[in-house]
C-alpha cells in the first residue's frame, strides 16, 4: 500500500480543477468589496450626506478598516481551531451578501456606517478561512502558480465594479444584489467541487518550542511582513489618488481614462504573474521574483517623480502598477510557504492583513504632510525609497526551506 504523505512528498501536486475554483472564489472575495468599497458606497453616502460626504467617508473608511483587520484575525483562528475552514467561508458568504443587499435599509449615516461594520466583520468571516485553506491543500512546489491564478483577483474586481455601473444596467439598489450574486457564483465552487488532494504535511503541528529554538522562520516571517507592508503603503497611496495626479499633469486627463490605465495594468499582470510565478515554482526561487519586483516597483516610483510629461508618467504607472501588482500576487502565496506554525496558518494570516488594512490609516497622513510641500514628485521619491527597504530585506533573506 501507497504512503499518502510520501507519495506527495515524491511529487504529486494539487490538481488544476482546484487551483482554478479556489482562485475563483479569491476573485469572488474581491467583488464582494472592491466594487462596493470604491464605488457603491461613495454614491450612497454622498447622497445621504449634505456636502459632509469626504468627512464620512474618512469615518467610514476608518471605522471599516478596523473592524475588517479583528474580524480577520479572529475568524482566521476560530477556522484553526475549529479545523472547518468551509463552514465558516459559507456562513461569511451567506452573511456578507444578506447585509450587503440590506444596505438600502439604512435610513441615516449612523446607522450605514453600523450596517458597513457588520457587513465587514461577516465578509472577513468568508475571507480569513478561504485564505488559509490553499496554505492547507497547495503544497510549496506549487505556491508560484497558485500566486499567478491569485493575480485574477484584482482584475476580476476591478472588472465587476465596471459591469454593475453600466449606464442602464441595474438602479442603486439592485446593482447590491448583481454583487451578491457574481460573489456567490464565485465562492460556491469551490466549496461544492473543489475536492481537493489532502497533503497531511501541510498541516502537521510544529510545537511551540521548536519555534523557539530556531529563530531563522520568525525572522523570516517579519522580513516578509515588513516588506508587503512598505509596498502596500505605496499601493494605497497610488490607488487613491492616480487620479489627482494625472490630472496635475494634464488637466484633459478624465476620471475614465484614470480608471482604463488602471485596468489595462491589471489585466496585463495576470499572464505576467502566471509567468513569473511559474518559473518561481521551476526554478525554486520563491523570493527572488519578490526582490526583483519590488526593485522596479521603486525604479518606477522614481520614474513618476521626476515624469516631464503625461506619456512618461503613464509609462511609468504602467511599470509600478505591473511590478506591484506581480509583487504582491506572489507574495500572498509565498506567506504560506514561510508561516512556521500550521495550527496556526488562519490566526497568523489575519496577522499578514494588517499589512493590507493599515497603510490605508497611515497613507493620509503622509500624503498630507508631504504633497502641499513637497508635490507628489516629493511623495513618489519617499514611497520609493520604502519600497527600496522592501527590496533590500528580501534580497538579504536566506532561502526558505
Amino acid at each position: 500500500m501507497i504512503d499518502p504523505v510520501a507519495a506527495n512528498a515524491a511529487g504529486d501536486r494539487q490538481p488544476l480543477r482546484f487551483m482554478l475554483l479556489y482562485a475563483l472564489a479569491v476573485a469572488g472575495g474581491a467583488m464582494a468589496y472592491v466594487p462596493f468599497l470604491t464605488i457603491l458606497l461613495p454614491v450612497r453616502v454622498e447622497a445621504m450626506a449634505d456636502g459632509a460626504h469626504v468627512s464620512w467617508l474618512a469615518y467610514c473608511a476608518f471605522v471599516g478598516a478596523i473592524a475588517a483587520s479583528l474580524a480577520n484575525i479572529g475568524f482566521g483562528w476560530l477556522s484553526d481551531r475549529t479545523q472547518n475552514r468551509g463552514g465558516w467561508i459559507a456562513a461569511g458568504l451567506l452573511l456578507s451578501c444578506t447585509l450587503l443587499v440590506s444596505m438600502p435599509m439604512a435610513t441615516g449615516l449612523t446607522a450605514l456606517m453600523a450596517l458597513l461594520v457588520a457587513w465587514q466583520v461577516s465578509l472577513n468571516m468568508m475571507l480569513a478561512p478561504l485564505a488559509a485553506m490553499a496554505g492547507d491543500f497547495v503544497p510549496d512546489r506549487q505556491k508560484g502558480t497558485l500566486g499567478g491564478f491569485l493575480s485574477f483577483a484584482p482584475a476580476l474586481g476591478a472588472a465587476s465594479g465596471a459591469l454593475v455601473t453600466l449606464p442602464g444596467l441595474a438602479s442603486a439598489d439592485v446593482r447590491l444584489v448583481v454583487v451578491a450574486a457574481l460573489v456567490a457564483l464565485c465562492v460556491l465552487p469551490v466549496l461544492l467541487f473543489g475536492r481537493p488532494r489532502p497533503f497531511p504535511e501541510l498541516m502537521q503541528p510544529v510545537a511551540r518550542q521548536e519555534v523557539a529554538e530556531d529563530p531563522r522562520p520568525r525572522r523570516i516571517v517579519v522580513r516578509m511582513w515588513l516588506a508587503r507592508l512598505l509596498v502596500q503603503i505605496a499601493e494605497a497611496a497610488l490607488f487613491a489618488y492616480l487620479y489627482i495626479w494625472l490630472r496635475s499633469i494634464s488637466g484633459a486627463i478624465g476620471d475614465n481614462h484614470a480608471a482604463l490605465v488602471f485596468g489595462v495594468v491589471l489585466f496585463l499582470a495576470v499572464p505576467a504573474t502566471l509567468v513569473v510565478g511559474r518559473w518561481a515554482d521551476r526554478a525554486n526561487r520563491p523570493i527572488l521574483p519578490l526582490a526583483i519586483c519590488a526593485s522596479v516597483t521603486g525604479l518606477a516610483l522614481l520614474g513618476m517623480a521626476s515624469a516631464p510629461d503625461l506619456r512618461l508618467a503613464l509609462l511609468a504607472y504602467g511599470l509600478f502598477g505591473l511590478a506591484s501588482s506581480i509583487f504582491l500576487a506572489l507574495h500572498t502565496a509565498q506567506t504560506l510557504r514561510v508561516l512556521p506554525r500550521p495550527q496556526h496558518r488562519g490566526r497568523d494570516l489575519g496577522l499578514f492583513n494588517l499589512t493590507n488594512t493599515v497603510p490605508s490609516l497611515v497613507m493620509p497622513g503622509l500624503t498630507l504632510a508631504m504633497v502641499p510641500v513637497f508635490g507628489f514628485a516629493g511623495l513618489f521619491v519617499v514611497l520609493a525609497v520604502l519600497v527600496g527597504l522592501a527590496s533590500l530585506l528580501l534580497f538579504t533573506m536566506p532561502r526558505p526551506d
